[in-house]
């Protein structure tokens, strides 16, 4: 498994835009990728920074979309998009980074290794490029623009981190 690489849906990325952390997580000792359909169909129009600041687009190999093709008629949930996500882990032999309930379920019972916005934020708190002010500010961000996050596993990270 390529432990540096994460694909991602478009939902955590705007998760850390909304909450003012897209420039630290690309600070990261990660790379992030989305495949190259999803990046023009979801971002591009709205988020059109984000290859500079290191997200690359990577498209899917033939097998990998006939393997979105077996997952869209496996899986009724997740949208055809986000899936090419979960191929794309596939493909790439990585984790999947989501914070989509239905292709979070998708990938765990396809064997991904799936992790989400609070995983990230985390790995942020971890690494020292983040305070705890700043995680606190940014989740205050996603509530108040209805970002769907577990607020629960929120608090439970936060208080881990005093």
């Amino acid at each position: 498994m390529q432990a540096k690489l994460l694909i991602s849906d478009a939902n955590v990325i705007i998760d850390m835009e909304v909450g003012g952390l897209i420039k630290q997580m690309f600070r990261l000792d990660y790379e992030f990728a989305v495949p190259d359909v999803l990046y023009e169909t979801e971002l591009k129009e709205n988020h059109a920074n984000l290859p500079k600041l290191g997200l690359k687009r990577l498209e899917l190999q033939p097998e990998a979309v006939a393997y979105t093709v077996e997952l869209a008629a496996k899986y009724r949930k997740p949208g055809r998009i986000d899936l090419m996500a979960l191929a794309l882990a596939k493909q790439e032999q990585c984790r999947l980074l989501t914070g989509d309930r239905a292709l979070c379920d998708a990938g765990g019972a396809e064997g991904i290794e799936v992790v989400g916005t609070i995983w990230l934020v985390g790995e942020m708190l971890r690494a020292k490029i983040v305070t705890k002010k700043d995680a606190r500010a940014a989740y205050n961000k996603m509530k108040e623009s209805d970002r769907r996050l577990p607020w629960d596993e929120v608090d439970k990270q936060l208080k881990q981190w005093h």
